[in-house]
């Protein structure tokens, strides 16, 4: 941060301060720059499948001293060798896919628009329901206590009056039990009937003398 963005940022301040600043020196720390924002873009992917090399952090410092060192001045040597002949070759369509990308990313930024309208709105409407219910719910009257009367009439419903029990029904006879019993009742009138040509006769009564004709 110091070596890499801090001191040449101060370098470039004097430059372009002084009252007659030199076109060299000013073009010197735009090329700096703009080798500096490549680097950092590439450098987020490049960590993370170089970063395991010995001496890589200091590899790195050691490559943005030597951009900006006044005896190496590598900035103009690698950006005229290697960035400025890629970017005349690709400009057209690094060009095209940035208008591209532009056109997506305002599409893309339209849907999530409405998208996040719809969701607050339809958040609105169900605050607003809520409230509502709430306050119907308020506005209702109260309904008066009663406690005590409907404490006395369930205790009157779980509790009856002993005079009002119903006494026990018995269950009806059975049809085999009844059978039983008329059978029962027949024979004891069978064995209660006397045959009267087998019955004894009554007594008689001795017969008393004939009174004699006078």
């Amino acid at each position: 941060m110091l070596l890499g963005y801090a001191y040449p940022a101060f370098e470039c301040y004097k430059t372009v301060e002084k009252n007659k600043p030199q076109i060299e020196e000013l073009r010197f720390w735009c090329q700096y720059w703009i080798l500096v924002a490549i680097l950092t873009v590439t450098e987020r992917i490049g960590d993370v499948f170089i970063s395991w090399v010995p001496m890589y952090s200091e590899a790195k410092l050691a490559f943005y001293i030597y951009l900006w060192y006044p005896r190496t001045r590598g900035t103009t040597y690698v950006y005229y060798s290697f960035f400025k002949p890629y970017m005349e070759k690709h400009e057209t369509e690094i060009d095209r896919s940035l208008l591209e990308l532009r056109t997506r990313a305002g599409d893309i930024a339209i849907v999530y628009w409405q998208r996040s309208a719809s969701y607050v709105q339809t958040r609105i409407f169900d605050i607003l329901q809520f409230v509502v219910a709430q306050s119907n719910v308020k506005s209702r009257p109260a309904q008066p206590d009663q406690g005590p009367a409907k404490i006395h009439r369930s205790t009157s419903e779980n509790n009856p009056p002993a005079g009002n029990a119903q006494p026990e029904t018995e269950a009806p006879p059975s049809p085999t039990s009844s059978t039983s019993s008329s059978q029962q009742s027949l024979e004891v009138g069978a064995a209660v009937e006397i045959d009267p040509k087998t019955a004894p006769s009554a007594p008689q009564a001795p017969n008393s003398p004939k009174p004699k004709p006078t």
